[in-house]
């Protein structure tokens, strides 16, 4: 391994406002760790509680949905890596980025969805959830109901940015970023 430099680590974590920064596979237990060391970080940064709840919830959800997606897949820890960033800007504004490894269709089809979803405005963001709240959930399906991704999409102040960079073996890795 290269020698890695910390300090300049640390400075471009502190010029881009990162608070926290995880790579690996995600375990319940660390995404609960984490989860309550970014709880304990908004406290301290004295956030709003809607904003506290709002950057909390995203990124139960993100990183949740990538440790689920790995479990239906199969993947062992070495294949399930995920990235997780949270960071907040001079605005004040908190952006959770998450990135992991997708099979490359699930990750265009899920591309297009957020794109999707980009395009509305909070009055159909609100009434595609309501929708989407009382469609009747098929058995046997490999996914949730949608709800999670359209809540983030709702309480994010810009829309969704997502991005596939093409892997080899069919499969791509898919970073999402929320701004709350």
């Amino acid at each position: 391994m290269e020698s890695l430099d910390l300090y300049a680590l640390q400075q471009s974590y502190n010029q881009n406002g990162v608070m926290l920064c995880f790579n690996g596979p995600l375990t319940k237990s660390l995404i609960e760790e984490i989860g309550n060391a970014l709880r304990n970080y908004l406290q301290n940064e004295n956030a709003s509680a809607s904003t506290a709840m709002d950057v909390f919830a995203a990124y139960i959800e993100m990183t949740q949905n990538i440790r689920h997606y790995a479990a239906r897949q199969g993947w062992n820890d070495s294949q399930a890596i995920a990235t997780v960033v949270i960071a907040q800007d001079e605005a004040g504004h908190y952006t959770i980025s998450s990135g992991n490894i997708v099979d490359a269709e699930d990750g265009r089809h899920l591309l297009n969805r957020i794109h999707g979803l980009a395009g509305m405005d909070k009055a159909q963001l609100k009434t595609a959830y309501k929708e989407q709240l009382r469609k009747p959930r098929e058995e046997g399906a490999k996914t949730g109901a949608g709800l999670g991704l359209l809540d983030i999409a709702r309480k994010a102040t810009r829309p969704l940015i997502c991005s596939l960079r093409p892997l080899a073996d069919g499969l791509a890795f898919l970073s999402l970023i929320v701004v709350i």
